[in-house]
């Protein structure tokens, strides 16, 4: 299984890079990136001279860019974010979160037809970072985030339905599971807690498409990190049930 021996990883909204260096820093090989700004281009063909540039999004096919074991992406967040005009998931810019799980499903069918299962199937995770205006953006109130986590367990359940966490909201840390089959976790992170001298919340959420190593990926930090920040934060689990 390629992914015990060399992870690689795949950059959509690449920007100048973050995840990339975040992923040669940890052993993780950055293949390709998407990023149509011409600036943020140049500034990773420097610091990443490996890694392929493959243009807009939108014009993209999963099937037809080189598999990858995960791929990251910081989907434009203008739409979500309480400074913005909050249009969600309909607007035109966050919107594009729907583009990044078309590639996700493209290429995990394209790995299928050609013979891989279970775990080979690439990419076998996925990361998804974004404004903690999403929790609470939608119409109703907390729908978008609610979808979001719909259309990834989607990818391995395609009929699942994902209820709402009315009328509480969603938490700061979460996660949704199946057993040994599947699992995504969430964090709210603050740069503050990280070396920035900074507070810039976001929300990191992991996928697994085929087992269970999401939550525990994150609640080793999270129970680190909470012992630092000297707050109390939330933490939901629920399971999901293929075929419900």
């Amino acid at each position: 299984m390629t992914w015990l021996t060399q992870i690689t990883m795949g950059s959509l909204f690449d920007g100048i890079g973050g995840f990339p260096l975040a992923a040669v820093r940890n052993g993780i090989t950055p293949v390709w990136a998407s990023e149509i700004e011409a600036f943020p281009i140049e500034v990773t063909k420097l610091r990443f001279p490996g890694m392929i540039h493959v243009g807009d999004i939108t014009k993209l096919r999963g099937a037809e860019l080189p598999p990858v074991d995960i791929i990251c992406r910081g989907s434009p967040c203008q739409d979500l974010s309480v400074a913005g005009a909050r249009a969600g998931l309909a607007g035109a810019r966050s919107g594009l979160f729907m583009e990044q799980m078309r590639i996700v499903r493209e290429m995990r069918l394209a790995e299928k037809a050609r013979g891989r299962e279970s775990v080979n199937i690439r990419p076998r995770w996925m990361c998804w970072e974004n404004v903690p205006g999403a929790f609470s953006s939608g119409k109703p109130k907390y729908e978008d985030f609610r979808i979001v986590l719909e259309e990834i367990v989607r990818i391995c359940f395609p009929n699942e339905l994902i209820p709402g966490p009315y009328p509480y909201g969603w938490p700061d840390v979460g996660d949704l599971t199946a057993g040994d089959m599947f699992s995504i976790a969430w964090r709210c992170l603050d740069a503050q807690l990280c070396g920035v001298a900074q507070r810039r919340k976001r929300i990191f959420l992991l996928a697994d498409f085929a087992g269970p190593l999401a939550p525990r990926s994150f609640y080793l930090m999270y129970l680190t990190k909470r012992k630092t920040a000297g707050r109390r934060s939330h933490r939901c689990t629920d399971s999901i049930r293929p075929g419900r």
